[in-house]
C-alpha cells in the first residue's frame, strides 16, 4: 500500500517554484488574470474541470456531478497603487487600489504597468536635511509622490503612463532563516497556493470525496469582499472553508489587549465570528487535535473580514469557517509567514474534508 503523503510530501521543488513565481507575479485588485492564470495551470493536473467568471474569479471543480458543494476558499489580489494625476513637471500622484499603506511608501522602487510594459519608477522623499522636524509631515495620499525620471506631463505620457495606470512595488520572493517566507503579496496569494496543494494532496492521495469540491481563488476582496460574493451567488455552495492571512501580534507596538495574541510557528488561526459556523468550526478543531495540528483560538466581534462573511451571509446561509495564516508585517512589502503554519493549514484543511460525510447536516436542530 502506498503511504500516506501529508503537506511537507508535497512541498516540494515543482511546489515550492509555483509559490515563489505565484507571490512574484503582479495580481492587483481588479486586475489579476496573470496570477489567476499561473495558479490555474498549477491546479489543472488535480481537478476534473474549472470555471472563470466575468470578473476574473476561478474556481476549480472535483466531482462537479455532485448536488452537495463544498468549497475551500482564498482570495487572489494584492493591494497597489493607481496613477491619480501627472503633474506639469513630471511627478505623478496615487490613490489606493485596496488597502494600501501610505506610510511605507517613501524611496521605494515601483513597477508601473502601462500597455507599453513596465515604467520604472520610485517615491520620492524630501531628505532630511530639508525638512522641519519640529513640524515633521508624515507620508499620507496627498504628499507621496512617484518619479520616473521625466520633467514633463507629455514625457510621462509618451512612456505609456496614464490615469488608471497600476502601480506596484518591486519587492520579490525570498526565505529568510530557513524558517519564514517573505513576499509582497502574502496576504493572500499564500492562501491560493496552499488550498491548490489540498487539491494536489487529495488527488495524489487518491481520496474519493462524497461531495464536489470546490477550490475558488477569488477576486476583489481587498475592495470588499466583491469576488466571493459573485462566487458564492454563482456555485451556491452548501459549506465553505476560508483562509486567509491574519496577525502575528507579538512584534513590537501592537497592543495584545487589543488584538490578542498570535504567533507565526504556532498554527493557524481559528475564528470564533458570527458568519463562522460554530459546528463547522468544531468539526475543523476536532480534526485539529486527532491530528495533532496546532492551532490558535481567536474571538471576533461583528465580522471576520474576510470572504468568510461574504460567504456566511449569502443566498440562505452558507455553513461557512476560517483558517488564517498568521503573518507579520500584513500590507507591507516584506509580509512574512512561517513554513510550519502553511503545512499545518494545509493539512487542517485536508483533513477537515475528509471528515465532511455526504449531505452533511449542519443544522443547530431540527
Amino acid at each position: 500500500m502506498a503511504k500516506t503523503k501529508k503537506a511537507s510530501d508535497i512541498m516540494d521543488k515543482k511546489a515550492m517554484s509555483f509559490f515563489e513565481e505565484y507571490i512574484n507575479n503582479p495580481s492587483p485588485t481588479s486586475r489579476e488574470w496573470e496570477g489567476q492564470k499561473l495558479w490555474l495551470k498549477y491546479l489543472k493536473p488535480y481537478i476534473d474541470e474549472y470555471q472563470v467568471d466575468n470578473y476574473g474569479s476561478v474556481f476549480g471543480i472535483v466531482n462537479p456531478e455532485a448536488e452537495y458543494k463544498v468549497v475551500i476558499e482564498a482570495h487572489a489580489d494584492e493591494i497597489t497603487w493607481m496613477v491619480k494625476r501627472i503633474t506639469d513637471d513630471g511627478l505623478i500622484y496615487v490613490i489606493r487600489n485596496g488597502g494600501t499603506d501610505h506610510i511605507i511608501a517613501p524611496s521605494k522602487r515601483v513597477n508601473i504597468h502601462t500597455k507599453k510594459g513596465i515604467v520604472k519608477g520610485l517615491f520620492g522623499w524630501p531628505a532630511i536635511h530639508l525638512r522641519s522636524r519640529a513640524k515633521e509631515e508624515t507620508p499620507n495620499t496627498n504628499n507621496i509622490f512617484i518619479d520616473v525620471g521625466c520633467t514633463t506631463k507629455e514625457e510621462v505620457e509618451a512612456l505609456g503612463v496614464q490615469i488608471g495606470c497600476i502601480v506596484i512595488y518591486e519587492d520579490p520572493f525570498m526565505e529568510l532563516n530557513n524558517r519564514y517566507y517573505v513576499g509582497r503579496a502574502m496576504d493572500n496569494r499564500a492562501g491560493g497556493f496552499m488550498i491548490a496543494q489540498v487539491a494536489r494532496l487529495l488527488k495524489e492521495n487518491k481520496k474519493k470525496l462524497p461531495f464536489g469540491l470546490y477550490i475558488v481563488n477569488s477576486v476583489m476582496e481587498e475592495v470588499g469582499l466583491r469576488g466571493a460574493s459573485m462566487v458564492t451567488n454563482n456555485i451556491k455552495p452548501d459549506i465553505a472553508i476560508v483562509t486567509d492571512v491574519g496577525h502575528d501580534t507579538t512584534t513590537p507596538m501592537i497592543k495584545k489587549e487589543n488584538h490578542g495574541e498570535f504567533k507565526c510557528g504556532s498554527g493557524p488561526i481559528l475564528s470564533y465570528a458570527p458568519a463562522v459556523h460554530n459546528k463547522l468550526l468544531e468539526l475543523i478543531t476536532t480534526t485539529a487535535e486527532k491530528n495533532k495540528i496546532p492551532y490558535q483560538p481567536e474571538a471576533l466581534s461583528r465580522y471576520t473580514g474576510t470572504d468568510t462573511d461574504a460567504f456566511a451571509f449569502s443566498n440562505s446561509g452558507v455553513v461557512s469557517a476560517l483558517i488564517s495564516l498568521p503573518l507579520r508585517y500584513m500590507h507591507t512589502t516584506v509580509e512574512m509567514v512561517h513554513k510550519d503554519d502553511l503545512e499545518h493549514v494545509i493539512n487542517l484543511m485536508y483533513h477537515s474534508l475528509l471528515n465532511i460525510k455526504k449531505n452533511h447536516d449542519f443544522r443547530y436542530f431540527t
